[in-house]
């Protein structure tokens, strides 16, 4: 009997020992939360994260820019990433304002004459930069709201992949889906 009360004592032991007050150290010691006390002040020449400033005031300014990114394989391979995350929801994976947001909040069809051949890459660019009507920013935090999603160079893939080669995979996209 006494050895059993020992063998059945020895295998409570793990389970005491776990009540112990060392077992809720970790969850009780002192620490600094993120929005707690004095903010350390930035090193001497660090570089802000808010984006880089646009220069052009407004959508009507960006009619004449031209590109500066080539529309390069790799160019045109970003944008497609970047339009399928940023611009597919409402304008529809294959541009044809085909997605079941577009009716909804007015989408135009980006592989439209219209689009690719009247409206010049910098009209798109503050398009995507300023938004539009029903169409968010996607460029400059304005007063009004907006987002600095996409940094200046990223809007001009988007640009590169919508005039260069949005088209050509609608089409693919169409022969696929026969």
């Amino acid at each position: 009997m006494k050895k059993t009360s020992l063998i059945f004592a020895a295998l409570l032991a793990p389970g005491a020992a776990l009540a112990w007050p060392w077992s809720t150290d970790m969850m009780n010691q002192p620490s600094i939360k993120p929005q707690e006390g004095v903010m350390t002040p930035f090193p001497s020449r660090s570089v802000p994260v808010t984006g880089i400033p646009t220069i052009v005031a407004n959508r009507e300014e960006t009619r004449g820019m031209v590109n500066p990114v080539d529309a390069s394989e790799a160019s045109i391979k970003q944008g497609r990433n970047l339009y399928m995350i940023y611009c597919a929801v409402c304008h529809g994976r294959t541009g044809k304002a085909d997605s079941p947001v577009s009716s909804k909040v007015g989408a135009i069809d980006l592989t439209d004459a219209y689009v690719q051949n009247d409206l010049s890459e910098g009209w798109l660019w503050g398009t995507i930069t300023f938004g539009s009507y029903v169409m968010p920013s996607y460029g400059v935090v304005t007063e009004e709201g907006g987002s600095n999603d996409l940094s200046v160079e990223e809007r001009w893939h988007v640009v590169n992949y919508i005039k260069h080669a949005l088209v050509e995979d609608a089409a693919a996209a169409a022969v696929a889906a026969k």
